[in-house]
């Protein structure tokens, strides 16, 4: 599982090339040896059964990832976004004492007293021979992942070889990902997106990732021309950068055979304006770390606008109300998943871990969802983030995408505002179009035209520059609900 597929196309196709990235082209040859030896210096360095990566996508975290896994180890991917606290407390509560780095992290782990294999020194001086796989187990650790989180410090998640593999397997075939497909790696592989997509699915298949050490949309769609890019993987934020992009062309994009969004909600607005100014159709999936991550997907054969697709073979989806009751068609409620990719739980944290998988395998998303009669999911909103005002709820997301229908809109977020009347009230923030203008009005207009009822347009319209975000592009929206709900001054 996992390592033999791409040991196996290392053997049958030696000389084809798996990653292209800054420091050249990279043979499956080449990249096997690599893990080979990688393997070997860990094994002599560490006894522990995890090992850090702080790494940029590209060769060096391929053949990391690999050759962690050849020496019997799991891996523990380290998101150098994240900030210093967060980064310690992973390296803490992890419990490994060996990372893989390159210099230009090294500060991040200054004074962690942790053994440190620099790549930059790295270097194999003869061929090494391939040491016999780790005998491993459906149910044994192949990644611990932890989630960058929205509130709190982040939670380890335990990821299996069968909960990674099952879902690699599944997504290649339901999405009819082929050997000759060329992908390119935009969102980085310390999050489960990325790994999945453009690291797992690629070297299993014996295809090519391209990647990029630090997302820039003119280099992306540079790349998608040069390099004949047909699978692409991104989060919305990088596909609405390419639409700002004055020389982007259909042209650019001809090669394409999918353009994958996940990570958050992708907007209407953007997906329309891709379509139309590049003839290429945004395919919305679902997901989330602790699913290994997709679930749910949209496809050329079975996709359904404002849905994020349909359950992957293997998934099981069910809608439940706030008193445990599964909801029918069309009626709203919690997402709760089940199949082979839902984690094995939190590391170290039992309590967490038995408050979101249930006694019958499922795994209470905290998403708010809806299936409609034919099994299309249509994600509203976090359970968390749901705004009571006067006993309604109010899902943020259904309020903005109302408002960014006004042409004038680039993006919105919604929180809820305490009120002493009324509980909440509804708040949005909003970033404009270069060189627009609107009023609060015309956009209260604008969600009266979308049949909002009164009690959820928004009492309060916030015109922003930029939105707090997490390393991985998320909007932060309690930070944007501590803004609105603490006294003035503090």
């Amino acid at each position: 599982m996992l390592i033999e597929p791409f040991l196996s196309n290392a053997a049958s196709q030696p000389d084809e090339i798996a990653v292209v990235d800054e420091t050249g082209r990279h043979t499956y040859r080449q990249l096997a040896g690599f893990a080979a030896a990688l393997a070997q210096r860990l094994s002599e360095t560490t006894s522990r059964s995890h090992i850090g990566l702080l790494l940029p996508s590209g060769a060096g975290f391929v053949g990391s990832f690999y050759g962690s896994l050849i020496a019997g180890k799991s891996v523990t991917p380290i998101n150098f976004l994240l900030g210093q606290r967060e980064i310690e407390h992973v390296l803490s509560d992890s419990g490994i004492d060996t990372v893989v780095t390159v210099p230009f992290f090294a500060p991040k782990l200054a004074g962690s007293g942790l053994k440190m294999i620099d790549l930059s020194q790295f270097k194999p001086s003869a061929p090494v021979t391939m040491p016999g796989l780790p005998q491993r187990s459906p149910d044994d650790m192949a990644v611990l992942m932890y989630t960058s989180g929205t509130s709190g410090l982040p939670k380890g998640v335990v990821l299996s070889y069968g909960n990674l593999q099952s879902d690699v397997d599944v997504a290649i075939e339901y999405a009819d990902f082929q050997h000759r497909h060329t992908f390119l790696g935009l969102i980085p592989l310390f999050h489960s997106f990325g790994m999945t997509g453009t690291l797992l699915a690629p070297m299993q298949l014996g295809s090519t990732a391209v990647y990029m050490t630090r997302f820039n949309a003119t280099a992306a769609v540079k790349a998608i021309a040069e390099h004949r890019i047909s699978m692409v993987l991104a989060v919305p934020s990088m596909f609405a950068a390419m639409l700002h992009l004055k020389n982007a062309s259909a042209e650019d994009f001809a090669n394409i055979q999918y353009l994958f969004s996940g990570g958050e909600p992708l907007p209407p607005a953007v997906g329309e304006a891709f379509q139309n100014r590049f003839g290429q159709r945004i395919y919305e999936g679902y997901g989330l770390t602790e699913t290994s991550p997709v679930v749910a997907l949209n496809i050329a054969r079975a996709r359904r606008q404002g849905s994020v697709g349909k359950a992957l073979p293997s998934v099981r989806i069910k809608i439940v109300n706030d008193d445990g009751g599964e909801q029918p068609a069309g009626e709203s409620g919690e997402v709760w998943l089940a199949g082979p990719m839902i984690m094995k739980g939190y590391h170290h944290l039992p309590e967490e871990t038995a408050a979101v998988l249930t006694s019958d395998g499922f795994f209470k998303t905290g998403d708010i969802g809806k299936l409609d009669s034919d099994g299309y999911l249509y994600i509203v909103g976090r359970k968390k983030e749901l705004i009571i005002v006067a006993g309604e709820k109010a899902a943020p997301r259904e309020i903005e995408d109302a408002l960014m229908g006004h042409p004038a809109v680039a993006e919105a977020a919604v929180v809820g505002k305490k009120d002493t009347s009324r509980g909440e009230v509804v708040v949005a923030f909003v970033i404009l179009k270069e060189g627009q203008t609107v009023t609060d009005d015309q956009l209260r207009q604008t969600c009266r035209d979308a049949l909002l009822p009164q009690w959820k347009i928004p009492r309060e319209i916030y015109f922003q520059t930029e939105l707090p975000r997490t390393p991985t592009g998320k909007v932060l929206k309690r930070v944007l609900a501590q803004r609105v709900n603490e006294p003035a001054g503090q």
